[in-house]
């Protein structure tokens, strides 16, 4: 197939005809000559600028832990500036400072993939500038072979860590923090048909590449509503589906900032990682304005295949109807109510690791403790077992009745009555 013809090549002869265009062509001609030093061939333009904004920073990352092999070639602009230097938020160790990779004003070329890439601003006469991400490669197909295999790099790479996406004033804003503390299925204090029903909804979703979909002719793509009142296991929960999946895994934490962009932007991230997790924390804290772009992306087949998406939330109440009443949003809601007195029971005695309680006094703590979250048993027990350190005493039966007490003092919402419904 021959080549088609540019019709206004490099070429300063343009600046009579096209002045604008031709400060763009220069800065383009002089980074064409660069590449060709380097690899010599029919080097083009290729717009990957909204893939790549939502994936250079992890890119970078990659690069930064010598993941991905690459050169600078050169740089742009001696005006501009040459290297970076950037807060850390979650390194406590080197004054929150590091000597960070960028693409800003520096030709970064990929020897594996035959591509190379830059951000910078374009100036021309009219005195104006703008910042894009430009892509070189030989071909529009070694750009897209790139990309894939960055999809599939990334997804590797985020196998064995957990990604934070929070929406802040200035966009998506991105952390890792590593392995999450394991905690293992049997950890997790909840009725036993439930806790079945959710596992195996997991378990096939993620097993062979999402197989019994395929098999039974239902859509690749699940999410499941977690609610009940705050300190009972929905983190927990969620912890131990994510620490014993084969998947990636992105919290996204809601804010007043969440706006129709955001909303985007995290699916895109998301959706190219997949088959993947994605937890959203707090739904109900979604801004009204988001709500319509936040349905009808869960509407969308392409942005949803291959997702499993856990929302939570302390107060059904405050739920859009919208999110259950349609099929293919949530599938299904689960209530995770306070323990039961057999399983109170049972959590007191696998938090009593030093024996301070006898069996009794277990099961009367069980008796007693009506009513009481998780996180209540824990502090419970922790307030106990200090009393039993330094007075020999747990005195359990006192710091329970004050644990009742706070409870009595908090208002209670009507859909923590099992007989109420809670709007869907």
């Amino acid at each position: 197939m021959t080549k088609p013809k540019i019709l206004f090549p490099h070429d300063h002869a343009i600046r009579e005809t096209l002045p604008h265009y031709a400060d763009i062509a220069a800065v383009s001609g002089r980074i064409f000559s660069q590449l060709n030093e380097r690899s010599a061939g029919a080097w083009m333009h290729i717009d990957i600028a909204e893939t790549i904004t939502q994936l250079h920073t992890y890119l970078l990352d990659m690069m930064e832990n010598g993941q991905l092999a690459y050169e600078t070639l050169s740089y742009v602009y001696e005006a501009r500036p040459m290297g970076k230097i950037g807060n850390v938020p979650d390194d406590l160790h080197s004054g929150n400072l590091k000597i960070q990779e960028t693409f800003d004003n520096r030709l970064i070329y990929f020897p594996a993939h035959e591509v190379a890439l830059t951000q910078l601003p374009f100036y021309t006469t009219a005195d104006n500038s703008w910042p894009e991400f430009q892509c070189y490669a030989k071909s529009i197909e070694g750009a897209f072979s790139f990309l894939e295999d960055l999809n599939e790099m990334l997804r590797q790479a985020l196998m064995n860590n957990i990604t934070f996406l929070v929406d802040t004033e200035e966009g998506v804003k991105r952390r890792n923090y590593g392995e999450m503390a394991i905690v293992s299925r049997d950890d997790v204090m909840l009725e036993a048909g439930v806790k079945q029903d959710i596992f195996r909804s997991i378990d096939e979703f993620f097993r062979d590449g999402g197989q019994f979909f395929k098999d039974y002719g239902v859509p690749f793509k699940r999410g499941i509503l977690l609610y009940g009142s705050p300190g009972n296991g929905k983190t927990t929960l969620v912890k131990s589906i994510t620490g014993s999946t084969e998947a990636p895994v992105v919290y996204w934490q809601i804010t007043e900032y969440t706006n129709s962009y955001t909303v985007q932007e995290v699916f895109g991230i998301v959706s190219r990682l997949a088959p993947a997790i994605l937890v959203i924390e707090d739904i109900d804290s979604m801004p009204e304005f988001t709500r319509s772009v936040f349905l009808n992306t869960l509407d969308g087949t392409q942005s949803r295949e291959g997702l499993f998406i856990i929302g939570t939330t302390n107060y059904p109440e405050r739920i859009d109807p919208a999110l259950i009443n349609r099929a293919g949003r949530f599938d299904r809601a689960y209530e995770i109510p306070s323990p039961d007195k057999k399983l109170r029971k049972q959590y007191l005695r696998k938090l009593d690791i030093k024996s301070i309680f006898s069996e009794d006094e277990i099961d009367d703590m069980a008796k007693l403790t009506k009513g009481l979250s998780i996180s209540q048993l824990n502090e419970l027990y922790m307030s106990s077992a200090l009393n039993w350190h330094y007075d020999g005493d747990s005195g359990y039966a006192k710091r329970i009745q004050e644990l009742q007490k706070q409870n009595k003092r908090t208002e209670r919402n009507d859909w923590e009555d099992p007989e109420s419904t809670i709007g869907f």
